[in-house]
């Protein structure tokens, strides 16, 4: 039976709902064809479902390549499911905040946001305004400075065209942040100083995989896939003690990715 005549007898709703249902653990990322062809549908149909899905978060579009949007990810979160990055980096999590008693934070970039994937509350009267499933700015966030600057040249580029204020200590001069990324390529990890709330300040560092020896699939480059960072009252004389954590939390997230198998790559 053609597309078309399977399309006939569906309302608009079910078949946006064959075109989410496309995408499952083994097909996370489909051309705009694939989608069609398990989907049940014309190429015309799934060109203009595609297209207002993206629009509304629910899906989201690489090149020619499509994948699960934040949205549906966001509304996910409200069943009791957890899988890959967050399930792998949730004890290191735990670990740096029972080191620290801050407040932890797992992100990954999402486009020109940073997209945070879980929160371990700390013990602070501030209020904190990331949440799992919220996008922040990355010039703005430590673990945003940390995603933008292993992001690749034309992501920085997008960014640093629109740097918006978020408190007066925010950084919205390009020249400015460029140096900082850059510093933040050499010595392995971000600060910032009130810059996305007045009050708090906090330190990221990537989570690499691929650096170690005998990662499977040998001949993978090393690949930032995510941040690990604390929010504090205060850096200070605390943020070589702070590094430090964060970065042994980093390196072992990266061992369990690397041995959990290859890297679903988004941004």
């Amino acid at each position: 039976m053609s597309g078309r005549a399977i399309e006939a007898g569906r309302s608009v709703l079910s078949r946006a709902v064959a075109v989410v249902g496309a995408f499952d653990e083994a097909h996370r990322e489909l051309t705009a064809t694939e989608v069609a062809e398990r989907a049940g549908l014309p190429l015309s149909t799934t060109h203009r479902l595609l297209a207002e899905l993206v629009g509304h978060g629910l899906l989201r579009r690489r090149v020619d390549r499509y994948g699960i949007g934040h949205r549906l990810w966001s509304l996910g979160q409200l069943a009791p499911v957890q899988t890959g990055l967050r399930d792998v980096a949730a004890p290191f999590l735990q670990d740096i905040h029972t080191t620290t008693r801050a407040t932890v934070h797992l992100a990954v970039r999402d486009g020109t946001s940073a997209l945070y994937l879980d929160r371990v509350s700390g013990h602070t009267s501030l209020r904190i305004v990331s949440k799992p499933g919220s996008q922040l700015p990355l010039h703005a966030t430590g673990a945003g400075k940390v995603l933008l600057a292993h992001a690749p040249a034309d992501v920085r580029d997008r960014v640093l065209g629109d740097l918006p204020r978020m408190t007066r200590y925010t950084v919205t001069h390009a020249g400015r942040l460029r140096d900082q990324l850059r510093r933040v390529r050499e010595q392995g990890y971000a600060t910032t100083s009130e810059e996305m709330t007045l009050g708090m300040c906090s330190v990221a560092v990537p989570v690499v995989r691929g650096a170690g020896p005998g990662t499977p699939g040998g001949g993978t480059s090393p690949e930032v896939v995510a941040a690990v960072g604390v929010v504090v009252s205060t850096v200070g004389r605390s943020r070589p003690r702070l590094v430090a954590v964060l970065q042994v939390a980093a390196r072992g997230i990266g061992r369990q990715l690397d041995s959990a198998g290859p890297p679903t790559r988004w941004g």
